[in-house]
């Protein structure tokens, strides 16, 4: 993409709502912009970063053996009223009436609507077991939307729901989920740590969270430093084995780590006190074990092999798709704006021409990008008409991972400069070096 083709609405201030790092900088790098309280217009920088997250999620949700789907945004109130959570689920719920006065609302989450699809198309123990999940918008009436997309009101959110015979069965789902949650953070260059959590409106008694450590966190958070060191790396797990994902359960839950609804004091003390950490931490996902609590009021049951009829048990898993872009940038940055991991970048690597104009400077700035674009990959090529601090502090704020930088003087020794964004640091080599330098790092090589 042409910066100049491009549309990228940078803003020189810092807007004064802006409270936090990541709602700052998502709108002074153009990525958003807000519509109502708590209720954001994604912008194109904005819009592609969330959609690197989301394919990243949909492509560890397949590999783990789950089935995508898509549910409506607007569900019946009778499906709440069977499963009891109508009137419990509290005000964060938008509760409206269609024109026929019937009671409809904003699905702030789907246990009811997928169980009513499974019971309406399941009945034998032979079609299980069976996740099916969606990416869908959401929405929830916080009392006081702030921070940007941490804590919105409207949201965009993956949720996958298990069904299965037994407890055994569900219990290695959530075992499974856990697994398959690990690696899609690290490929978006987080490190989120499962933490025995509260289940809340959702209900059951096994429900872990998914917490990024950072400064403006909303939660309270305990644990054993040495869970730190704990990398899930590029291992390769057999999903179906209950023995490999309750090994990778055991390493990762082992360690005590707790938000603050369920920190046992006691406990904590006896970890050493070299090793107890309090710090805050951003939710990015959370995973429920709840049984029955859904399928036995709403007559989700399946035939068993002996040929009795059981209610079948249930979970489910659920990861903050847009509230990821956040926290990301909470635990990326700097003080001249956002640092991307490569997992997530909007662009790849950006082109910076220091002499618009130039005939020598524009070929090669030409070259890299056509040459960057035949391998599959999306470069940012800054051809506007200006000076180059104001290119070089247009591409620090949007946080692109590499630069190339191309000038008369550095053309004339036959040489770029590329820079990683994360580190600062510079190195000249030929063009066609940077090339293949960017082509490895994304696996292009």
């Amino acid at each position: 993409m042409r910066l100049t083709r491009y549309f990228l609405p940078v803003l020189k201030e810092t807007p004064a709502e802006a409270q936090i790092v990541s709602h700052r900088l998502m709108l002074r790098a153009g990525m958003i912009k807000q519509a109502a309280a708590g209720i954001y217009s994604w912008l194109p920088l904005g819009y592609k970063v969330l959609k690197n997250i989301e394919t990243i999620v949909h492509e560890e949700q397949q590999r783990a053996g789950h089935i995508p789907m898509l549910m409506p945004t607007l569900q019946s109130a009778d499906l709440w009223r069977e499963s009891g959570r109508f009137d419990a689920y509290g005000p964060e719920m938008l509760r409206i009436k269609d024109r026929q006065d019937r009671d409809m609302l904003y699905g702030p989450t789907n246990e009811e609507m997928i169980t009513d699809i499974f019971r309406s198309h399941v009945s034998s123990y032979k079609d299980l077991p069976l996740t099916l999940y969606h990416i869908q918008w959401k929405f929830r009436d916080e009392m006081r939307p702030r921070f940007g997309v941490m804590r919105g009101r409207e949201f965009l959110m993956k949720d996958g729901y298990n069904f299965d015979l037994t407890k055994e069965d569900a219990l290695h789902a959530y075992n499974r989920h856990l697994v398959s949650y690990l690696r899609t953070y690290e490929r978006m260059g987080l490190q989120a740590i499962p933490m025995r959590a509260d289940s809340g409106p959702i209900g059951g008694d096994d429900t872990h969270e998914f917490l990024v450590l950072a400064e403006t966190g909303e939660s309270e958070v305990f644990y054993d430093a040495e869970i730190t060191d704990l990398k899930f790396g590029d291992r390769e797990i057999d999903y179906d084995s209950r023995e490999a994902c309750q090994a990778v359960l055991e390493e990762f839950t082992s360690r005590y780590a707790r938000t603050d609804e369920t920190h046992d004091e006691a406990v904590f003390n006896e970890i050493p006190e070299e090793r107890r950490r309090v710090a805050r931490g951003i939710e990015v996902g959370q995973i429920f074990y709840f049984g029955t609590k859904y399928s036995e009021p709403m007559g989700a049951m399946v035939q068993t092999p002996e040929g009795g009829r059981v209610p079948v048990h249930m979970g489910s898993h659920g990861i903050g798709v847009s509230r990821l872009l956040g926290a990301i940038i909470e635990a990326s940055h700097d003080d001249k704006g956002i640092i991307w991991p490569e997992g997530v970048t909007p662009f790849h690597v950006g082109i910076v021409n220091l002499k618009q104009g130039d005939a020598e400077a524009d070929a090669a700035c030409e070259s890299l990008y056509r040459q960057i674009t035949d391998l599959g990959l999306e470069p940012l090529y800054d051809d506007r008409e200006e000076r180059a601090g104001g290119k070089f502090a247009t591409m620090d704020l949007i946080g692109l991972p590499w630069r190339i930088t191309v000038g008369p003087r550095g053309l004339k020794n036959g040489v770029v400069e590329l820079t990683s964004r994360r580190t600062g640091e510079s190195e000249e080599m030929a063009p066609e070096a940077a090339v293949a330098r960017i082509a490895g790092i994304y696996g292009k090589g």
